[in-house]
């Protein structure tokens, strides 16, 4: 039985804390004895990962992000824990990771796991971007650095990161929780009062300008200017009535009456299983969870061309050219525009692509793959 702290940045609800909630649940319990501390305390998913039988610790409670101080505490406990390896989530994650191994010598084995592509440090707070500049100079240091997509490895790796070191293991869906579901149809279009025969575009994004709304809501214009039975549902921290930014936005554009702003939900596999079609109007993008997890609900997808969303959906969906709201438009054309059927086996393909190729059991035996390699002092 070997023991593994995953020390994770902040336990939200975005993309990289979901997809350690997912892999813990399918670890192998009879190899691998998770612990996972937490820099920014329980957040959100502590209590999740703790009714899976694992041990959340909080390092800095009463911080709303991480800090010095915190990754401090966070080398404590993993001291105290004396794992057989550490896994590190993000890059706060990854530096207190490296220093906690430092500390507990050559016995202990160190892996990174960067979720994020990196198209500028410019997009990025001073400490954040140092964090990284700080990680291409000690990335000899850990036995591997895992990264979700090609893209954020390439990145990454033009910054300075070792290449000897990379490991791609892309994210992996639940395709049990998030699958089709004729009653999510239904009921969402009764919560939001929009008729059953509109069509729905959705598009789940925490609010950040490299999720592009502003792209989003524009295509969403045009195409009303010839769909007016289409409606636009909205959710993710920051998307709701409270943004004055993306409200002024939706008003200058005439969208009030077919726009739906949701904000933070935790709903997602039946918001996904409810949309006609589902969006990443991203500029900047590593490897989607929002995406896989609808084409899991058999959902066509309509996505950007950066990073590696192409790749996720390969021939199950629809890829344009970022910062254009006419390509995007284009592209809900095709699908709107499509017979019923055809738009329907689309979905069954993206389904099945994500069943095939990226379910959470799947990426889970992955991770397993790479701890025993490293185990038995190899990278893979």
């Amino acid at each position: 039985m070997f023991r593994i702290v995953h020390l994770i940045t902040g336990l939200g609800t975005g993309g990289a804390e979901m997809m350690l909630v997912r892999l813990l649940s399918k670890t192998d319990r009879r190899q691998f004895e998770p612990v996972v501390i937490s820099l920014s305390g329980r957040g959100a998913l502590g209590s999740v990962i703790e009714d899976l039988g694992i041990p959340v610790l909080g390092a800095d409670m009463n911080s709303g992000r991480p800090t010095m101080a915190g990754i401090c505490r966070s080398i404590s406990l993993a001291r105290n824990l004396k794992p057989d390896m550490i896994q590190g989530w993000m890059s706060h994650g990854n530096l207190a990771s490296q220093l906690s191994g430092a500390l507990m010598g050559s016995r202990v084995s160190v892996i990174w796991n960067i979720r994020q592509s990196i198209y500028s440090l410019r997009y990025y707070g001073k400490k954040t971007a140092a964090l990284i500049k700080i990680g291409s100079y000690i990335s000899r240091l850990p036995k591997a650095i895992v990264y979700n997509s090609k893209s954020g490895a390439e990145q990454h790796e033009e910054l300075g990161y070792r290449k000897d070191k990379r490991v791609i293991i892309p994210n992996g869906f639940d395709v049990d929780t998030f699958s089709p579901d004729s009653e999510a149809v239904e009921s969402l279009r009764k919560e939001l009062n929009i008729p059953m025969g509109a069509f729905i575009i959705g598009l789940i994004a925490r609010n950040d300008p490299l999720k592009d709304h502003f792209t989003f809501l524009h295509a969403a214009s045009l195409l009303l200017e010839f769909q007016p039975n289409v409606h636009f549902v909205l959710a993710g921290f920051g998307v709701d009535r409270r943004n004055k930014i993306l409200n002024n936005l939706i008003m200058d554009l005439n969208l009030p009456d077919n726009v739906h702003l949701l904000g933070e939900r935790f709903d997602i596999p039946r918001l996904n299983a409810a949309m006609d079609v589902a969006t990443s109007s991203s500029y900047a993008e590593g490897f989607p969870n929002v995406i896989g997890e609808a084409m899991s609900c058999g959902v066509p997808c309509v996505v950007t061309d950066v990073g590696d969303p192409a790749l996720l959906v390969g021939d199950t969906g629809i890829v344009v050219d970022q910062t254009r709201p006419e390509s995007l438009c284009k592209g809900w054309v095709k699908l709107i525009e499509m017979p019923a059927k055809d738009r329907q086996r689309i979905g069954e393909a993206a389904r099945k692509r994500i069943i095939d190729h990226f379910s959470i059991d799947f990426i889970a035996r992955q991770y397993e793959q790479l701890y025993r390699g490293v185990f038995h002092g190899q990278k893979r």
